[in-house]
C-alpha cells in the first residue's frame, strides 16, 4: 500500500485567471480565506508534504507556509507546466496535483487515489466525478488536473512538453493510468465543482 506520507500534494495556482477577468484566482476569498490557502489546508490533512505552483504574487503565496515554485517557463503553459514544476521539486515517490479553484475536493482523495494506483500497479491515478452533460443527464467524467503521479515520470513529461505537448490526457495516455471514480454513495456531487468566474465562486460559497 502507498503510504500517504510518501505523497507530496501540489496546489496548482499558476493560471492566468482569464475567465475571472485576469485576477489571481488563488487569492480570491472563499469562506473567509484565499482560495489557494483553503485548498492547501484541505490537502495538508491528506499528504506528507505540500507545495504551491504560482506565477505571480509569490510573496502572498509564500505567506501560506508551503514552498512556492513558479513554472520554469513564463508563458502560462497550463497545468502540465505545474505538473512539471511539482515533479522537479517533489522529494517523495508520489505527487498529487490539485487545482486551487476546486475547494471542496474530497477529504479522502489521496487515500482513494493511492489505493487505486497500488491495486492496479499504475503510474498515474486520475480522478473522475459526476458532471452534467449539458442535456440534464449526469455522466462520470475524468478530472485530469486531479492526478497522482509517480515522481519518476519527470523525464517523460519533460520530453512531452519539450515536443510541444500541452494536453494532460495526451500525456497520461502514454502511461499506465487508472481512473478513480468519486461517484459512490456518500460522495459529495459538488466535490469537484470548480469556480471559473467570481460569480461561480460566490455561488459555490453560498451552496457549500
Amino acid at each position: 500500500m502507498i503510504d500517504t506520507q510518501d505523497i507530496t500534494g501540489l496546489v496548482l495556482a499558476g493560471g492566468r485567471g482569464s475567465r475571472m477577468g485576469g485576477v489571481d484566482k488563488g487569492l480570491q476569498t472563499f469562506r473567509g480565506l484565499p482560495l489557494a490557502l483553503h485548498t492547501l489546508m484541505r490537502l495538508q490533512l491528506q499528504v506528507g508534504a505540500t507545495l504551491i505552483n504560482a506565477n505571480r504574487n509569490l510573496a502572498a503565496y509564500e505567506s501560506f507556509g508551503a514552498p512556492v515554485w513558479p513554472d520554469a517557463t513564463s508563458d502560462y503553459a497550463g497545468p502540465l507546466a505545474g505538473f512539471l514544476t511539482g515533479l522537479e521539486r517533489c522529494e517523495t515517490p508520489w505527487l498529487l496535483t490539485v487545482p486551487c479553484d476546486t475547494p471542496l475536493f474530497p477529504l479522502d482523495l489521496a487515500t482513494r487515489m493511492a489505493q487505486a494506483a497500488d491495486e492496479q500497479q499504475a503510474d498515474i491515478a486520475m480522478a473522475a466525478a459526476p458532471e452534467d452533460d449539458g442535456s440534464g443527464h449526469t455522466t462520470v467524467r475524468t478530472q485530469p488536473v486531479f492526478c497522482l503521479l509517480r515522481v519518476n515520470l519527470l523525464d517523460s513529461l519533460v520530453r512531452f512538453t519539450q515536443a510541444g505537448g500541452r494536453k494532460i490526457d495526451a500525456w497520461t495516455a502514454q502511461h499506465h493510468c487508472v481512473t478513480v471514480p468519486f461517484d459512490q454513495p456518500g460522495d459529495d456531487p459538488k466535490a469537484f465543482f470548480n469556480a471559473n468566474t467570481l460569480a461561480e465562486l460566490q455561488a459555490l460559497e453560498k451552496d457549500a
